[in-house]
């Protein structure tokens, strides 16, 4: 969100690179499974890549990625000033909806197929969704509900009505605080923090930006931000700390798209590290630092050169809107159902979790052309992803852990570990009659690590011959790729290269209508 501001704390740029030749693979026990690894000056290509095969997400970070779909809820102030950013002198007496109704938005949300609501409850303008103790730019200022409303406590209780994660965003900086700008303001963060924490449930995910302008004293704060993560982790446990935070980072750009090649294990400390000299590093409380927006984060060319790896996966944000507050002038801006179906591809299907924003209206209801919008997308991913076309297939590859289907059966807990000693393998599945299919999906089973580097999809035509349809790159938690209408009922899932013996979880042919 806004993140031109995150963007320019950002310094080096990682550049890209060809891979190394694949080392010997041997079906030994995991060196370590965590979600960071010192990288030693004796370790060698084969040592490096070894460990960066065995680095894993941690529990909360697990729990985040199976989620695939969440949703950004930009309302405040700049709903109805006009404004994306409000400069901190607008008058609570302007938040006044006339109809806000929370379960609407996760109730849409929920039948979306979204599983977790991130609620900008503070924005740059410093005004507060919730009655905040420590300020009077608040809606306890505000004519909605007299100064007794609370946005903050309505969307957490729908968000536990309907079983979805409650998500919380707090800007850093505030435009509004006379205490910007000085030591004391990280403790009003800290206190307002604590409020958002300990007054609504189980948040899942609290979400920072690197905004940091300047306050109404004319100074720009330096934020404590390992002192916010050790109050996060005391208070919320298994919330992810996210853009700039330790668990999540994000992608690079506000346009819903991945990277075709997006690994999640990336050098933690490589390019500061006057940054680690200087920062707690128990419990991974400080974020990865260096340019994370090129197209090469962590091939081995790019892991070589590293300190340290860490687990550290992409959110992929994108508006549903141009704008992520909303303007009533962008109601026939709204992205079709066609578009979002497209950045589910580039975004889940690049090994990401999409962050999707859409923002209430002056009324404090999700507007109509929104909410259309999201239920034809549910429409075409059901249309698409119901049914998987190999599930009757029969599967054969040599395998060391695991049935063949496993990988049919719609169950990511369920994998196989092919033998790999010739350095490839090969899942062959067979149906007894053509089916027509143009996306393929792959599923690792992340929780034994990131491992595959390429592979192909092969079809055996009407004259008995193997062709190569798509390939790729990256798994990771979920790769999905289009390609031109198949039709087969028999084809291969090649391979080619990994980083030790990988761990598949599900395989998919399905049929997109365009």
């Amino acid at each position: 969100m806004q993140n031109k501001a995150y963007s320019k704390i950002l310094r080096a740029t990682i550049a890209s690179s060809c891979l190394f030749c694949m080392p010997a693979l041997l079906p030994v026990a995991h060196a370590q499974e965590h979600n960071f690894v010192v990288i030693n000056p004796s370790d060698s290509p084969a040592d490096i890549v070894k460990k960066a095969a065995n680095v894993v997400p941690s529990a909360r970070q697990f729990n985040w990625q199976r989620q695939e779909l969440t949703a950004f809820l930009h309302y405040g102030v700049n709903t109805y000033t006009g404004r994306e950013w409000g400069d901190g002198t607008e008058s609570p007496a302007i938040f006044n909806p006339t109809n806000l109704d929370a379960d609407q938005w996760i109730r849409e949300l929920k039948e979306a197929g979204f599983k977790c609501a991130i609620l900008t409850c503070k924005h740059h303008d410093g005004f507060c969704l919730w009655p905040s103790a420590y300020t009077d730019h608040s809606v306890k200022q505000s004519p909605w509900k007299n100064g007794m409303g609370d946005v903050v406590r309505e969307v957490s209780d729908a968000c536990h009505k309907y079983g979805m994660s409650f998500g919380v965003y707090l800007s850093p900086w505030d435009r509004n605080s006379k205490l910007y700008g000085t030591e004391e303001y990280n403790d009003y963060f800290v206190k307002q923090l604590t409020e958002l924490l300990t007054q609504y449930g189980k948040v899942s995910e609290v979400w920072f930006d690197g905004a940091c302008g300047e306050g109404p004293n004319g100074k720009k704060q330096h934020y404590d931000f390992v002192r916010w993560y050790e109050v996060i982790r005391k208070l919320q446990p298994d919330a992810v700390i996210a853009v700039m935070g330790p668990d999540v980072r994000w992608v690079g750009t506000e346009t819903g798209k991945g990277r075709e090649m997006e690994w999640s294990v990336v050098p933690k400390d490589n390019l500061d590290q006057d940054a680690i000299a200087k920062n707690s590093q128990q419990e991974m409380l400080t974020q990865p630092v260096g340019d994370m927006r090129g197209e090469d984060l962590g091939s081995r060319k790019v892991i070589e050169k590293a300190k340290s790896l860490v687990w550290y996966p992409a959110e992929i944000d994108v508006s549903i809107r141009p704008g992520w507050f909303y303007h009533k002038e962008q109601d026939n801006q709204v992205k079709t159902p066609k578009e979002l179906m497209n950045i589910y591809f580039s975004s889940v299907g690049m090994n990401g979790v999409l962050l999707l924003n859409l923002p209430p209206n002056k009324e404090g209801q999700l507007a109509e052309a929104d909410v259309k919008s999201l239920r034809g997308f549910r429409q075409l991913y059901d249309a698409t992803f119901k049914h998987n076309l190999l599930a009757n297939a029969k599967v054969t590859c040599q395998l060391l852990e695991g049935k063949g289907q496993n990988l049919l059966d719609d169950n990511y807990d369920t994998s196989v570990r092919p033998n790999m000693k010739k350095g490839t393998a090969v899942f062959l599945l067979k149906l007894k009659q053509p089916v027509t299919f143009n996306v393929l999906s792959v599923q690792e089973d992340i929780r034994k690590g990131q491992r595959v580097e390429q592979f192909s999809l092969e079809v055996k035509d009407a004259k008995g011959q193997w062709k190569k349809v798509t390939e790729g790159t990256t798994i990771g938690h979920k790769r999905l790729l289009k390609f031109a209408p198949q039709t087969a009922k028999e084809v291969r899932l090649v391979l080619h290269q990994v980083r030790d013996i990988p761990t598949i979880s599900e395989v998919g042919l399905y049929r997109l209508v365009e």
